[in-house]
């Protein structure tokens, strides 16, 4: 398991009350029971503090975890019947972004079951599929592929959901020659007036227009350990400092997290995480974001398209504070 450095105190204990659970059940005479409960207590409140305190670049770390959960879990553990769609029909097939029709599980949140349209951006779990996938960086056939399947989702008259996790649009030269700002500006403009409902999902990284190319919707949702922001911190601080050494400060003068976002209207609503975040207790993540996405669908799915239109043109003209000096 990959251990943070803030989280090393904790693991220690639990490493220790690991030793002590096989030592008293090697030998019960050693009666450790009592010792045993106290330190469970004692990682069970330095867990509570910890992740109730944590700083912008703890959380950054967070949703960089390597065993988060990416957009495939988050669809195989939300919804059934899954049909991966492929290729924008104009260049090639982009596996930095998935997408396709499935059924998604309402019935499990206290909703009904309905066909969407799910598209997310994929990361790679080792270093075959991280290259494969670009570490979730699209090019701009991925975002073509996202619009080609939104435009079939609308064609059909089916809500899309978005999952947004990508450290950026991939920067290479081919991805510029092929019209990478075209592409994510297009998505922006279709997709500000898709008469579906659409709810966007930050589920890790949320990086600039890499993440803002499938990232306009009537409902921002987004997870409590996740990040989004114009720039990444280590980017900001090379920057304004010339160099990575103030990426914690540029993390806390970014105000990147889900708090700092729902105060100036970026989002919606936060998701709770499980503690110690969604990589601990994937099946709670996934329900927590199920039934966020259950809510904001039954909400969306009973307004007329002229004002779920407005309505989303609103929000966004809403989003963000400044004072006037």
């Amino acid at each position: 398991m990959h251990v943070l450095d803030f989280e090393k105190p904790v693991i220690e204990l639990e490493k220790r009350l690991k030793e002590m659970r096989q030592f008293d059940a090697d030998d019960p005479s050693a009666n450790l029971g009592e010792a045993i409960a106290a330190l469970e207590g004692k990682i069970h409140n330095l867990r509570q503090n910890l992740y109730k305190n944590l700083t912008r670049w703890q959380r950054v770390q967070i949703a960089r975890h390597p065993d988060r959960p990416y957009s495939l879990d988050f669809i195989q553990g939300m919804t059934r019947n899954f049909t991966e769609l492929h290729g924008d029909r104009l260049f090639a097939d982009d596996p930095a972004i998935v997408g396709g029709f499935a059924t998604f599980n309402g019935s499990q949140f206290g909703h009904r079951d309905q066909t969407v349209m799910i598209i997310g951006q994929q990361k790679g779990r080792d270093t075959k599929s991280r290259k494969f996938r670009r570490f979730g960086m699209p090019n701009p056939e991925g975002y073509r592929k996202a619009l080609r399947l939104m435009r079939l989702a609308a064609k059909f008259n089916k809500p899309i959901i978005t999952l947004l996790d990508t450290p950026g649009a991939y920067p290479g030269i081919e991805a510029e020659e092929r019209g990478q700002a075209e592409a994510i500006a297009r998505n922006l403009l279709e997709m500000s007036r898709f008469p579906v409902p659409i709810v966007v999902v930050v589920i890790g990284e949320g990086a600039s227009g890499g993440a803002l190319g499938i990232g306009v919707g009537d409902k921002i949702l987004m997870l409590e350990n996740a990040w989004y922001s114009v720039i990444s911190p280590e980017s900001c601080s090379s920057i304004l400092w010339r160099s990575w050494d103030h990426k914690e400060d540029a993390a806390r003068a970014l105000k990147l997290t889900a708090p700092d976002l729902m105060k100036v209207n970026i989002i919606n609503e936060v998701i709770e995480e499980p503690v110690g975040g969604a990589h601990r207790n994937p099946a709670a993540a996934f329900k927590f974001t199920g039934q966020a996405i259950a809510h904001a669908l039954s909400e969306l799915g009973k307004l007329p398209v002229e004002v779920l239109l407005a309505q989303r043109l609103a929000n966004f003209d809403a989003m963000g504070a400044f004072e006037e000096v």
